[in-house]
């Protein structure tokens, strides 16, 4: 396995499970902030490396009038913001070449949308940036089809790779997850992370946005880790039926600590 670095933290091998976590998408600098630092001392607290999670911009909504996010510029500034102030390493979605010098001057992540994760051209500009990348399995591919992605990232030299399972697509408006991709993925050597907020989503389950059953992922979280999985990929907010995004299935902040504390003894007998 594979031992991948984003800033200090190490991801794979023997090191305990990753946390990357925060709110779907940036409401507000204060929003951020708050969620930051709220994420930031629970980590601390627990000992779990955490990287801090929120996108500038979410240009695969359902509909054309849901909130996308203040965009670029603006975005990356209050990212920024989150990384000088806290110290913490940051991830956000890239969803277009254009975006990505900029992105990359302070993302430690790029983060390759499930979606996008067959488009060559926005994988090997991430992937030539330099930095890690974190690449989502597509609902619509196999474990065994990230071989090719892989390649992709490779063939520019860059080889801190993150692989990110967020269940597969079972009929209309559902996903389901195959923990087998989990092991199945590693076999690539490169660390694999679970996120569990979309696993559980129900893209377009609600018509003009998408549905979720948050209620199941502390279980699946669970089965996850006690797969294997090197890391957690959860969207926390603090009012979640208030969320300007993904609200149906992210996890109300002040319930995440009781899901960590579960994961880490699983993890740990396990291991």
């Amino acid at each position: 396995m594979k031992e991948i670095k984003v800033g200090k933290i190490k991801i794979g091998g023997d090191n305990p499970f990753v946390l990357i976590a925060g709110p779907c998408v940036i409401e507000s600098e204060a929003s951020v902030m708050r969620h930051a630092k709220t994420l930031k001392s629970l980590t601390g607290r627990l000992g779990i490396p955490f990287i801090y999670k929120s996108s500038y911009d979410k240009a695969n909504r359902t509909s054309v009038d849901s909130f996308r996010g203040p965009g670029l510029k603006k975005g990356l500034a209050i990212l920024e913001r989150v990384k000088k102030e806290l110290k913490l390493p940051i991830l956000s979605d890239v969803h277009c070449k254009a975006d990505i010098k900029e992105a990359a001057k302070v993302l430690d992540v790029l983060q390759i949308p499930a979606f996008l994760s067959r488009q060559t051209d926005l994988i090997i500009a991430a992937a030539e940036s330099g930095k890690a990348v974190n690449i989502k399995k597509g609902q619509f591919l196999s474990p065994w089809d990230m071989n090719n992605v892989i390649k992709k990232i490779e063939s520019t030299g860059n080889k801190n790779i993150l692989l990110t399972e967020r269940g597969v697509s079972f009929g209309y408006n559902n996903l389901v997850s195959d923990f087998r991709a989990i092991l199945i993925m590693k076999e690539s050597g490169y660390p694999v992370i679970y996120d569990a907020t979309h696993s559980v989503q129900m893209p377009g389950g609600l018509g003009n946005k998408s549905g979720g059953e948050s209620r199941f992922i502390p279980y699946l979280s669970a089965a996850a880790i006690a797969c294997g999985a090197n890391g957690i990929f959860v969207e926390v907010h603090e009012d979640p039926a208030g969320a300007l995004s993904d609200g149906p299935n992210m996890v109300r902040l002040k319930d995440l600590e009781g899901i960590l504390i579960k994961l880490k003894k699983i993890e740990k007998a396990v291991k």
